[in-house]
């Protein structure tokens, strides 16, 4: 009996990679002389299904959304696709109001209408709430706010705890958007969100994919 007809699916993945990590040591130490797991392989898994998120689960979220500090983390997820730590580690010095831009993980990015007011909406929060703090980071807690250190992680995504459009969710839909209303171009996905290439082409392909399935559905009479 083999891995093969005992193990499957992801399990069967990882036991490969454990081996041919366990027989590589052997090698280089000289106990074995030939890797059996060399002809084993590993089947490629199906990359899954992006789909966009319903209007109600986007409503529901920017309804959670009742303080400065939640309506900020929004608009980074859903307008700008960023990942909750992308938005623990903005610094102050990420925003350029004046010019209309933030660099979000090192990636500079035109500021929206929409982000701007949420923005000023936090800052002037901020500036009353620890006028004194020397945290270099946009987003603060009563506990940061007297130390250096950026926001936690849960404090971040609890932002919508229990909610369908998580953080991610927001961020993988504004990404999947992007490439629905401008064409599903790699490149484009790429230069707006600063991803890699690999990524920008999934999302350029689930686009492609959502964009003929609904030339192909028929009107409903």
């Amino acid at each position: 009996m083999t891995i093969k007809d005992t193990l499957q699916g992801a399990k069967r993945e990882n036991t490969i990679v454990a081996l041919r990590s366990l027989m590589r040591f052997c090698r280089k130490s000289g106990r074995i002389f030939r890797d059996p797991t060399t002809r084993i392989r590993i089947a490629r898994r199906p990359d899954k299904v992006i789909l966009p998120l319903a209007s109600g689960d986007i409503d529901r979220a920017v309804t959670t959304a009742t303080t400065p500090a939640i309506r900020l983390i929004l608009a980074l997820a859903a307008v700008h696709a960023a990942r909750p730590k992308m938005i623990r580690d903005l610094r102050l010095d990420d925003i350029d109001l004046g010019n209309h831009r933030i660099t979000i993980g090192g990636h500079p990015r035109p500021l929206d209408e929409l982000t701007r007011q949420a923005l000023l909406a936090w800052l002037d929060y901020r500036r009353s709430r620890w006028p004194n703090t020397a945290n270099p980071h946009l987003l603060l807690t009563q506990h940061t706010a007297m130390e250096t250190s950026p926001v936690g992680r849960l404090w971040v995504t609890n932002a919508v705890q229990g909610l369908t459009a998580t953080l991610e969710r927001l961020r993988i839909d504004r990404q999947l958007e992007e490439a629905l209303t401008r064409g599903p171009d790699p490149l484009h996905l790429a230069a707006v969100f600063g991803i890699d290439d690999k990524t920008a082409i999934r999302y350029a392909n689930a686009a492609r994919h959502l964009l003929q399935s609904t030339a192909e559905t028929p009107e409903p009479p």
